[in-house]
């Protein structure tokens, strides 16, 4: 990945978790310590199929296919307040965060992410990369989550740039649907 490759767009749009921050080791021993006391399985491969979708949707989903009986709300909650006590854990993507860097006050950027706000944003804080955005969108700021396109299309909005103008950095299938869903390019930062 080069800066170069990235002139032609107006907008820059970023995944924060996987694709600005290295953070899915951490929020996969988040899931696995919190899941495993509510007696749910999360085989490693299977998180990562479900990069990007919010929280309590991992929890219902896989307690209803298992059969055990959780409180969404509050597993997602428990393993987010856990994940925030690991935070200091997570790396940046050196490359990504070099592009966001390099396009810092010559384009419109914004973060879009599958995570809740005080997550992100603390990850955000921890990389000292906060300041890189015009735009912080996350899954409290949209109903429908990736794979719909909806937090690509808020984040653009958001940064006023058409999304046809945008490039979508991610890390996740669900992702990249919602990218191509929402009328965007997008790069595979894996």
């Amino acid at each position: 990945m080069n800066a170069n490759d990235f002139e032609k767009y107006d907008g820059l749009i970023f995944d924060c978790d996987g694709t600005l921050a290295d953070s899915m080791p951490v929020h996969y021993v988040a899931w696995r310590d919190t899941l495993q006391r509510h007696r749910i399985e999360f085989p490693e491969a299977r998180f990562y199929s479900m990069g990007g979708m919010p929280s309590d949707k991992i929890v219902t989903l896989l307690s209803t296919e298992q059969g055990v009986q959780a409180d969404p709300v509050a597993v997602a909650n428990e393993k987010e307040v856990y994940f925030q006590t690991l935070i200091d854990q997570v790396r940046p993507k050196q490359a990504v965060c070099d592009i966001a860097v390099a396009f810092h006050r010559r384009k419109p950027m914004a973060v879009a992410s599958g995570s809740g706000r005080i997550v992100v944003v603390k990850q955000l804080v921890s990389l000292k990369i906060d300041e890189l955005f015009a735009a912080v969108v996350t899954a409290e700021d949209t109903e429908r989550h990736k794979p719909e396109p909806d937090v690509f299309l808020e984040a653009a909005r958001r940064i006023g740039v058409r999304p046809e103008r945008c490039v979508v950095f991610e890390d996740s299938p669900l992702g990249f649907q919602a990218a191509e869903a929402a009328g965007m390019d997008w790069v595979d930062v894996r």
